[in-house]
């Protein structure tokens, strides 16, 4: 596997907002370069898989659940630089949203905790600005 610190490419990845009735799943990342950050719940795509496969399996590895994909929400760029300006990570995001099918969180693969979390409680979980757009966009869509 190419190294994703430093890389001479992109990584395409997945990110999903995975909502059961008015709450939203976040996820402990458990491992580097995000160890620590809550996020939704995501990673790379694999050779030979659709974004949407990769959707469903990353929230099936971390979290154990079973979801459904209603919207395509975007594309989010995640470039972080090192203190000399060179790209350490370069990550493309397609953003997902998808409702609860079944399953109760537990966490695994990358991720070292799983919970719902109800929109008034998101503040408590210093969120990247992105991430707080993607589920924001998500939960107006889901209103229409």
């Amino acid at each position: 596997m190419m190294n994703r610190q430093y890389p001479d490419r992109p990584f395409c990845g997945v990110g999903v907002v995975v909502w059961r009735g008015d709450a939203v799943l976040l996820v402990r990342r458990g491992r580097a370069p995000r160890k620590g950050d809550w996020s939704i719940p995501g990673g790379l795509q694999e050779l030979g898989e659709t974004v949407g496969e990769t959707a469903l399996r990353e929230v099936r590895e971390e979290t154990g659940l079973t979801v459904h994909l209603t919207d395509q929400l975007g594309v989010v760029d995640s470039v972080r630089r090192d203190d000399a300006g060179r790209v350490e990570y370069h990550y493309t995001l397609i953003e997902f949203a998808a409702e609860w099918v079944s399953g109760e969180p537990v966490a695994s693969d990358d991720v070292d905790r799983a919970l719902w979390v109800s929109q008034d409680e998101l503040d408590n979980y210093a969120l990247w600005t992105e991430t707080r757009r993607i589920i924001a966009l998500s939960q107006s869509l889901r209103r229409r």
